[in-house]
Formats: structure tokens, sequence, C-alpha cells
């Protein structure tokens, strides 16, 4: 399970450290994919496979561009020797990736934000909103 903030830079090659405890849990293939905001997820290979599997349980004719979003958006990722994983160039410019980033752990995955993004996007948290989602939820 992922959780956490991490705050590291990206270089201008798209190398990114991870954390040594992420790093164990990410395995030695992993794969980095658009994600729904404009950050770009890195799965675990078992839970890129259990995501893509209820990708594959929506009708095609109807859902055909959600598979293309996340297939055609992702790529398979590794750890070099200095603890890095290379983020392409594709996935700096979806997710605006120039230097300062935050890797936050989201339960199944990891998500790489903007510095930036990720200071607005905690803006948006607003602890009674999230009280009243998690009552209409059934929390």
């Amino acid at each position: 399970m992922f959780y956490g903030e991490y705050r590291h830079t990206i270089d201008t090659k798209g190398r990114l450290f991870i954390p040594a405890k992420l790093r164990e849990k990410l395995g030695d293939e992993f794969i980095l994919s658009r994600g729904f905001d404009k950050c770009v997820c890195i799965y675990p290979k078992e839970e890129w496979e259990n995501f893509t599997a209820k990708l594959e349980e929506l009708p095609v004719a109807k859902e055909r561009r959600v598979r293309r979003y996340f297939y055609a958006g992702s790529d398979e990722g590794s750890i070099d020797s200095q603890g890095r994983v290379t983020v392409n160039a594709n996935f700096r410019a979806f997710a605006s990736l120039e230097k300062d980033v935050v890797i936050v752990g989201n339960r199944s995955h990891l998500e790489l934000w903007s510095a930036s993004a990720w200071e607005e996007e905690q803006e948006l948290f607003d602890n009674e909103d999230i009280t009243n989602e998690l009552i209409e939820l059934g929390f």
C-alpha cells in the first residue's frame, strides 16, 4: 500500500529519484500511465493488471476512448542503479513536470505531480466536503 507525500526534483533528462521504501513496493517492473488529473501514475505490475482488468470489462463500442486514453498513455518503467525512474517527455509535458515534483501515495499506486499543481489540488481539499462525501458513500 502506498501512502505519504515525498518532494523531489526531476532532472533535465527526466530522471526522478524514488525513495527506497517506495521502490521496494513498486518492484522491478511497473507501469507509468496518464492519471485522471494532471498527474502521472505509477502502478506496480500486479495493480496495473487489476486496473486494466476493469477496463477490459467495459463495452468496447461505448468506452473505447477510455481504453485508448490509458493504453496509449502508458509505458513500462524500471529503476536505475541510482534509484531513479525516467519519466518520458510525453508524461512530463502532460503533467507539467519540470523541476519540483511531489510523489503522492494513493493506495494501489503512486502519483507524480508538479509541485505547483499539487498545491492547487490541496486547496480543493475541504474537510466538510470530504466528510459529506464519506457520509454519502455510506462510510
